[in-house]
């Protein structure tokens, strides 16, 4: 038997290589999911079973090798809710709440559709909020599809998301009021720059369009318009190098009232424009 002070503190030196400042915060997540007392005060002179002991091993080596914590417990908490996550779906970020946040300043949507839904966690947030709305999430890859599904039915949602097979606009039926999307945008040349716990384990074609990474823009934009209602909304993550770009893209496609936000690390992060008819 082994105190749980002394797994914490032995832990976080082997940790540190992978997670630097962040290892003491990393097992200690790992150590509450182990033995089940998450959001639990820990008591640093009990003693930890064998059995929770390997098992807490088992995942303490999962990280050791850069995968994220979010796919080794499976969840990561995302605005007000708690997802399911796996290597099939985007680890959803703190960033991306700023595009909730933003879109909630608007006002209200009634049809919302959510390009490259992934895990479903940008469109069953907006759900959550805007209580009378339904809304679409579209994604290329099944297994995105098939978690984004299981998280609507974990929240109480799947009687107002559906979600479809789908390569961005195409084959969509419909106006909506709300278009939104955390679009894959790192470029080719940046994907070398990853860190490991990313490159490594996260889907790539839910993180980059190859080439300079605006391709994606590029489908959207187009398809967008012929999707939004007059007035409608798009708004979408962008790449904090990303902002003239993606403006001037918006521009040229004719949208209108465009406007950037900056995340809370006081970066380019999100763009929204409206659509006139």
């Amino acid at each position: 038997m082994v105190s749980i002070a002394t797994v914490l503190n032995e832990s976080s030196h082997k940790l540190e290589e992978v997670s630097g400042n962040n290892s003491k915060r990393e097992v200690e997540i790992l150590l509450e999911f182990s033995i089940k007392s998450q959001g639990k005060l820990f008591q640093l002179d009990h003693e930890i079973s064998e059995d929770s002991y390997v098992f807490f091993k088992t995942l303490l080596e999962k990280r050791l090798k850069f995968q994220p914590i979010s796919q080794i417990i499976g969840q990561r908490y995302f605005w007000k809710s708690k997802f399911l996550v796996t290597p099939d779906v985007l680890d959803p970020r703190p960033d991306t709440e700023t595009l909730i946040e933003h879109t909630l300043s608007l006002g209200k949507f009634n049809r919302i559709l959510d390009l490259g839904t992934g895990s479903g966690c940008i469109l069953l947030s907006l759900l959550n909020e805007y209580k009378e709305a339904i809304g679409i999430g579209i994604d290329i890859s099944k297994k995105a599809l098939n978690v984004a599904k299981k998280n609507a039915d974990l929240l109480n949602l799947k009687h107002r998301a559906s979600f479809k097979l789908g390569n961005w606009c195409e084959n969509i039926e419909g106006q909506f009021d709300l278009i939104v999307s955390n679009p894959p945008y790192i470029s080719e040349y940046e994907m070398m720059n990853l860190s490991k716990d990313v490159l490594n384990w996260e889907p790539r074609i839910a993180l980059t369009p190859e080439g300079d990474g605006l391709e994606a823009y590029k489908y959207i934009l187009n398809g967008a318009k012929k999707l939004l209602k007059p007035n409608g909304k798009l708004i979408l993550e962008i790449g904090y190098n990303q902002r003239d770009d993606v403006s001037y893209l918006l521009k040229s496609n004719n949208y209108k009232a465009i406007t950037v936000i900056k995340d809370i690390n006081n970066k380019d992060r999100i763009i929204s424009a409206s659509w006139f008819d």
